[in-house]
């Protein structure tokens, strides 16, 4: 099976992840490349100087003084440079200028003939064009256990709301946010996990879960879950007052 994997420039979590998911099938799946986007935190591109100063006003100085920290120490540290951790394990850096949906975008991702798309903190919302390039579609990668936490953010969402345990979800793309059916799940436990935790099991859980979802696949041996529309919840991203009401009730992002 050959498959294009779509994910962005994200400094924090996403190189050591990427080695890890191709060290689980790079033995009987070709990647046939990586389109890399710049990272979108707030679900819009957006300027570096205005990211930045969103984080602040969000999420306020000690989080903004740790994050600025981690982004300077990705830029020289190979285990957290996607670009560098890509070139390493021999990846093409597939280049696309224009939005992933534009015309001349699925011209350059359909001249590889990929199988099978995986989108990984995909930063845009992707149209029937896109998702009718691969004979398998789109999978994707969600920090909650869908269908609950549609949206943005769902790992801050989860433990703002006290909720007990959360999850990882891998599931088929449509044109709707975060609502196709499931290939597969795990639940994890919140308890005692600050935010920073909460992302770094998941993201090595979710590695693991495209793994088996790809291989199910290619084997043709995939249940579906549902994700039912009546059961489903929906977030944005969060406000300075949500992160406030997050500290309140004893939260820490890291």
């Amino acid at each position: 099976m050959k498959i294009i994997i779509i994910t962005q420039n994200e400094p924090f979590f996403l190189a050591k992840n990427l080695k890890y998911l191709y060290q689980l099938i790079a033995k009987d799946i070709e990647i046939l490349g990586v389109v890399l986007f710049d990272p979108s935190p707030f679900g819009k591109k957006e300027s570096f100087l205005k990211k930045s100063f969103n984080t602040l006003k969000i999420f306020g100085y000690q989080f903004f003084i740790f994050y600025s920290f981690q982004y300077i120490l990705s830029k020289f540290v190979r285990e957290q440079n996607v670009s560098k951790t890509l070139m390493k394990l021999g990846l093409k850096i597939i280049k696309i200028k224009k939005s992933i949906n534009h015309p001349d975008s699925l011209k350059i991702i359909n001249s590889y003939k990929p199988d099978l798309l995986v989108s990984i903190l995909g930063n845009e919302i992707f149209k029937k064009d896109l998702l009718n390039i691969a004979h398998y579609g789109c999978i994707n990668l969600h920090t909650s256990l869908l269908p609950k936490y549609r949206g943005l953010m769902p790992s801050f969402w989860a433990l703002k709301n006290n909720e007990k345990y959360s999850g990882v979800s891998v599931f088929y793309v449509d044109e709707g946010i975060d609502s196709g059916p499931i290939i597969e799940q795990q639940k994890i436990n919140l308890k005692n996990l600050t935010h920073r935790d909460f992302v770094k099991i998941s993201k090595s859980i979710g590695m693991e879960l495209i793994a088996k979802s790809i291989y199910k696949i290619k084997d043709n041996k995939v249940s579906l879950i549902s994700n039912s529309e009546k059961n489903k919840s929906y977030y944005k991203f969060p406000t300075r007052i949500d992160v406030i009401e997050f500290y309140k009730l004893g939260k820490k992002f890291f």
